[in-house]
């Protein structure tokens, strides 16, 4: 309970006194471009090689907003004497921007980091239907997604990038055993002794008697 009446008013008062004094500041866009935070929300971008069509993105939006389409492909069999596979090659990939309501709930759920934000967010249109991205649209807009943050140096390395590590290390180490052992037997090997010029029968002999 208020301590006497009208306290209320007299803070909200305050407030509009010291807002009052304060310098007016204006934003001078767009000759000058606003400083936004990194994880702005400002369009999502498609990397189009991690999607595997699965489809979760498009379930879990609440607004219906992603339309995707797809056909599946039969892969042939990598050894001999295997079976044969079937995978889902993506034919459409569109967010429409109209809808959207920027929750991000669709890169949180995408298992294979196929969605990302990006900070833009100059692409106001006068006509809606420009506003439904295609999946090159959203490929594009891929250059503009900021780099992840540097990792805690104490943290762990992340896996993927160990066994890349580890690969490269044990293909180096081979191709440098194979350099050295194909040194050695070089070294090892005989010389091969030159062949002596053969006499030509046509010429006359030397040292004879003229």
């Amino acid at each position: 309970m208020s301590p006497f009446p009208g306290s209320g008013l007299a803070k909200g008062l305050a407030v509009t006194l010291r807002t009052m004094t304060k310098k007016t500041v204006t934003a001078q866009y767009p000759d000058a471009q606003p400083e936004l935070p990194p994880r702005t929300r400002g369009v999502i971008g498609l990397f189009e090689e991690n999607c595997t069509v699965c489809m979760l993105c498009a379930r879990e939006c609440p607004d219906w907003c992603i339309y995707i389409d797809s056909h599946k492909e039969t892969v042939p069999a990598a050894a001999p004497g295997g079976r044969e596979r079937s995978r889902n090659v993506l034919d459409r990939f569109a967010i429409d921007f109209s809808l959207c309501m920027y929750c991000g709930i669709c890169i949180e759920v995408c298992p294979f980091d196929a969605l990302f934000w990006s900070p833009e967010f100059e692409y106001a249109e006068t006509d809606i239907h420009e506003l439904t991205h295609e999946r090159d649209k959203l490929r594009d807009w891929m250059w503009t997604v900021p780099a992840p943050p540097a990792l805690d140096p104490g943290a762990e390395e992340p896996k993927e990038i160990a066994a890349a590590r580890k690969t490269a290390e044990k293909l180096a180490t081979a191709q440098a055993q194979a350099e050295a052992q194909a040194q050695a037997e070089a070294a090892a090997a005989p010389a091969t002794p030159q062949a002596q010029p053969q006499p030509d029968p046509t010429d006359p002999p030397q040292g004879g008697a003229s």
